[in-house]
């Protein structure tokens, strides 16, 4: 869930954490089945205890009392194979979570109310933007004392992404929490009874960026021979903070081109797109063949080519 103008989108630890994640669903006699981070929760977390909130009446006082070091460590995090998760700005975007975990024999990781899961997160240096996603819930596979886990986080562009998202620091955090029979939620809590770890910098590579659309319009059609073609096109992108698509200006794109009877392109010239992101160029018609536009991407917006449209050259 989007988080603005608060010290929210950081790492949490100690106590304060505790409040940040859920219940986990009943575990599997093999694993742990359905154990993850609550999305909405650190926002709630935000709402009582940033440093830029007002003070609030209901607001859970720090507990005397720490949880204890839980013996636990991520390893192997994979976001999305490693690959950028792309997004539009309608379309729901889930994608694979992949993690190891290797742990000591403390009895609170084998218990039906243990809690393990990625989230993901970036703020700027002022605190004062930032993101941070959760994932759906893990099943893990579970050892004497290790464990292999699946997972996934699901991004609903409209309601949980803006523009300053797309090539932001994201970084991975591993986060497990043994209650030991401990409503953590409650005021009442013996948190000393708590295991808890917190494993920042766990995924080597997490990037958003914001889909992107290239078209490709050569006319005029059918053309003779050394005649000048027009081919023009338009460079698109989610625009995340307003769900629409906007044009991607002042970017270069290569026109291509290949003959009917090649099976290979060839770069013609490299055009910049205008402040609408439209694209137009000319190039003389020399045989039937096949026109296209080709976008490289960056690190924000995927790379991206036009569907090829054909030239008939008499």
């Amino acid at each position: 869930m989007r988080i603005r103008a608060t010290a929210a989108a950081v790492t949490v630890s100690g106590a304060l954490a505790l409040t940040a994640f859920a219940v986990p669903a009943a575990q599997a006699d093999n694993g742990w089945q359905g154990t993850g981070v609550a999305q909405k929760s650190l926002v709630d977390l935000v709402k009582d205890h940033a440093s830029s909130a007002a003070p609030k009446a209901k607001a859970r006082a720090l507990a005397a009392d720490e949880p204890y070091a839980l013996n636990l460590k991520f390893s192997g995090v994979k976001i999305n194979n490693g690959k950028p998760i792309v997004a539009g700005t309608t379309n729901k975007v889930t994608v694979p979570v992949t993690y190891n975990v290797s742990f000591g024999s403390d009895p609170g990781i084998f218990a039906d109310d243990f809690i393990i899961g990625i989230g993901l997160y970036w703020s700027n240096a002022s605190e004062t933007d930032g993101n941070y996603l959760g994932t759906n819930g893990s099943t893990c596979q579970v050892s004497a004392s290790s464990a292999t886990c699946k997972d996934t986080v699901t991004i609903t562009p409209k309601l949980d992404l803006y523009n300053s998202d797309a090539g932001a620091k994201w970084t991975a955090e591993g986060v497990a929490i043994a209650p030991n029979g401990e409503d953590i939620d409650s005021d009442d809590a013996d948190l000393s009874k708590v295991g808890f770890v917190s494993q920042d910098g766990v995924a080597k590579k997490v990037a958003l960026q914001r889909y992107a659309k290239l078209s490709t319009n050569a006319t005029p059609e059918p053309i003779k021979k050394g005649k000048t073609l027009t081919v023009k096109g338009a460079l698109t992108r989610a625009n995340w903070d307003t769900a629409k698509y906007a044009g991607y200006t002042q970017q270069k794109v290569t026109l291509q081109y290949r003959k009917k009877t090649s099976s290979t392109y060839t770069t013609l010239k490299t055009v910049t797109s205008d402040s609408k992101g439209n694209l137009s160029t000319t190039v003389k018609a020399s045989a039937d063949g096949y026109f296209r536009y080709k976008f490289a991407g960056t690190s924000t917006t995927p790379a991206v080519t036009s569907t090829s449209d054909f030239v008939d050259v008499r």
